[in-house]
């Protein structure tokens, strides 16, 4: 076995050497576009663009389509391709595309010069291949303490709370999530979408085996695997995924789930404004009906393109204009709050700012603030964060497959969505928007609220 892992570091390290030989720089740039004109779909054929699901859960709320549904046109994006530009990916509510070159110095100007295109700009640079440096797959993953018997819930069953639940009891008590869950609403017939920086191994943890995973996308890299790339996905999963009755129980055990990779874990680049963008549109189209997003951006490798507090309106930048207009399609984001509060930026992040969203912040278990959840409010006056929840050594799965602890915005945001999608569940009238304005009016800081708690911790067992 040691030879074999041996074997298996060199043959890692002969292939980082060959792509550093090998690596040619290329640059990323997203193209505005003027209009959607010469497009074959139709606002009145939704079905060759969007899934059945999709269209329903817009038909169930009353919500109707329109230009920003549509697909970037087809046509321009073969003009595109022709002056040697990769396409990555599109953003039809943004009607924007990114690309990505190696030889800038003609591609460019003839990109600039297309009569479709609005701007184009810079939003990433690649000097160097990324330095990977992944674990081995093939190691043992802990089953210790997992009884497979144990994942199907009995209600029968006399379980104290705090035995049920196991090591994930505190984080969604302290929601009084129970009291949902007791009432038979876990989530079933609920779509999650998780965008994120990768799912290691959640392909092979056993004590994620029985979680219903619909299927996965990458918008981050062309080639690589989501299981195979960065563990805080899987780790954001965990907290709302997991059912092992007597371990650990998550807020959402009976949901399905979408995994989809945005975030590039090598760099700090705007392309991925770009990136998620991309992924919330798939998750529309799949017909996810809620969106986990434990990501935030406020600095990039180049300075310039830092974000700003002013552009910090929910608009501005790029994702979080998408970000707002998810509610408009019949969706629930949940998005971290960041962590910055004891760092120099103190803020939120992007697209934490959107509008008609939860952005979830920190606390202790005792529902005292964590000192590095950030503050709000948006730039135009907004409360921000939205609701708190338990962000401080909370329970989440190791890529081992083994209970751990972490910390962070990150993990307060699915634990708040996995309740959220048992609370729709349980009021399957409400509407997106409808849906985030209750809970935020569940808060216990709903009289007051402010810009280090929002409307506080929400009390799910209220109706």
């Amino acid at each position: 076995m040691k030879k074999l892992i041996l074997l298996a570091v060199a043959a890692l390290m002969l292939n980082s050497t060959v792509l550093a030989q090998d690596f040619t720089p290329s640059f990323k740039y997203r193209i505005t576009l003027k209009d959607k004109k010469h497009n074959p779909y139709s606002l009145s054929r939704p079905e060759e663009f969007l899934s059945k699901k999709s269209i329903e859960r817009r038909t169930k709320q009353g919500l109707k389509l329109d230009e920003t549904d549509l697909p970037v046109s087809p046509e321009y994006l073969s003009e595109i391709r022709a002056t040697g530009a990769i396409v990555c990916s599109t953003s039809k509510w943004n009607n924007t595309v990114l690309v990505e070159l190696t030889d800038t110095s003609k591609a460019v100007v003839m990109l600039r010069n297309l009569t479709f295109v609005s701007s184009i700009r810079k939003v990433a640079t690649y000097m160097e291949a990324p330095s990977r440096n992944k674990t081995n797959r093939f190691r043992l993953i802990s089953e210790k303490n997992i009884n497979e018997s144990d994942a199907i819930h009995n209600s029968s069953e006399e379980w104290l709370d705090s035995e049920y639940y196991g090591e994930g009891f505190t984080q969604i008590n302290q929601l009084n999530g129970i009291s949902l869950h007791r009432r038979g609403f876990r989530g079933a017939g609920m779509t999650i979408a998780v965008i994120d920086g990768g799912f290691y191994n959640a392909d092979i943890i056993p004590m994620l085996k029985n979680v219903n995973i619909l299927g996965v996308a990458d918008f981050a890299e062309r080639g690589t695997n989501v299981y195979e790339e960065g563990s805080h996905g899987m780790m954001v999963l965990s907290c709302m995924a997991t059912n092992h009755p007597g371990t650990f129980v998550g807020t959402a055990p009976e949901a399905s789930y979408w995994l989809i990779r945005s975030e590039d874990s090598y760099s700090e680049q705007m392309a991925e404004e770009d990136n998620w963008c991309a992924a919330v549109e798939f998750a529309d189209s799949v017909g996810a009906d809620l969106v986990n997003t434990s990501l935030g951006y406020s600095k990039y490798d180049n300075e310039a393109d830092n974000v700003r507090y002013w552009e910090m309106d929910g608009h501005k930048r790029l994702c979080s204009n998408s970000a707002s207009m998810l509610a408009g399609k019949g969706m629930v984001l949940c998005n971290s709050a960041g962590n910055e509060a004891s760092k120099t930026w103190k803020l939120i992040s992007i697209p934490a700012d959107a509008d008609d969203v939860l952005t979830v912040g920190a606390v202790r278990s005792n529902g005292i603030n964590t000192n590095f959840s950030s503050l709000g409010n948006s730039a135009d006056g907004r409360i921000k964060p939205d609701v708190m929840a338990m962000g401080e050594a909370c329970t989440v799965l190791s890529t081992r497959g083994e209970l751990t602890t972490a910390s962070g915005t990150s993990f307060a945001s699915p634990i708040m969505c996995g309740m959220v999608a048992c609370f729709w569940q349980a009021n399957p009238k409400l509407t997106a928007l409808e849906v985030v304005q209750k809970v935020r009016l569940l808060g216990d800081n709903v009289a007051h609220p402010d810009n280090v708690f929002g409307y506080g911790i929400p009390d799910f067992s209220k109706k």
